[in-house]
């Protein structure tokens, strides 16, 4: 698409331009939605590595379904949790394309959870996004496989018990123990600082894939203010006082680092 020219009022200078990664596609996530800013670095890291053209993106069933009208890359929608099975097969058919799956936990941890762990374990070389909000999004609010105990939920009324829904499952910490894995991160968007790391490791997530590594996932915690019901701010502060003790942020698996101390 063709870059808007903005008039700078004089005295004025422009300190930021929208990515070319993304269209001018005007966002239509609730306020307060860390979907735009996941959005954003996917689209940076695609227009640094130079491979907007050549990078083919797939959406699943969720609040990301609309996704092919932000990322300006050719887009697929696929059946709710299938993602990485039509990742593959695009992958496979063009090994030259860079090609990623952004997906929610209630698609990825629950509907779609054997399609990830195989993908993952056949070490298939695609970048998954791996948006964590701990509740199903657009569907209402139920309670996810990612959802925290005590956690309230339109289908946990009196929050998630263990005894009845089980233990929030940890996706990252799962696939790295998966030999076809070769880079796995979790990373929050709630602040200016976690925002930097999680975009270093989204475009290492690319990187890899660019350099034929193998199969990449960067799992995001991100916020659903509208069915948390709180505001914003609140829910950056949930982020850090609730979720990212469950979910830790960090490497739990790069394989450059490991083959880097094994030839030390």
């Amino acid at each position: 698409m063709s870059e808007k020219k903005i008039n700078i009022p004089e005295g004025m200078e422009k300190v930021f331009t929208r990515t070319k990664g993304l269209t001018d596609m005007p966002f239509t996530y609730c306020p307060g939605c860390h979907h735009g800013i996941a959005h954003r670095l996917v689209g940076e890291a695609l227009e640094e590595l130079g491979v907007i053209e050549d990078t083919i993106g797939v959406a699943p069933v969720g609040c990301s379904v609309f996704a092919y009208l932000f990322f300006n890359v050719d887009t697929i929608v696929a059946p709710h949790g299938r993602a990485p099975a039509l990742a593959t097969g695009i992958k496979r058919v063009h090994p030259d394309k860079v090609v990623f799956t952004y997906q929610g936990d209630g698609d990825l941890a629950a509907i779609g959870t054997a399609e990830i762990v195989h993908a993952a374990n056949r070490g298939e070389n695609i970048t998954v996004i791996f948006i964590n909000n701990a509740i199903y999004g657009m569907t209402g609010g139920q309670m996810a496989p990612t959802t925290l105990i005590g956690q309230v939920t339109e289908t946990s009324p009196y929050g998630r018990d263990p005894k009845v829904a089980g233990y929030p499952i940890r996706i990252s910490e799962m696939l790295a123990q998966l030999e076809g894995s070769y880079y796995i991160a979790r990373v929050a968007l709630n602040n200016g600082a976690n925002i930097l790391k999680a975009k270093k490791s989204i475009l290492k997530a690319f990187k890899n894939q660019i350099e034929g590594k193998g199969f990449s996932l960067i799992e995001v915690l991100s916020t659903c203010p509208t069915n948390w019901g709180v505001t914003p701010i609140e829910a950056n502060n949930w982020i850090k006082e609730k979720m990212i003790p469950v979910y830790p942020l960090g490497v739990f698996k790069d394989k450059d680092k490991e083959e880097g101390e094994n030839n030390a």
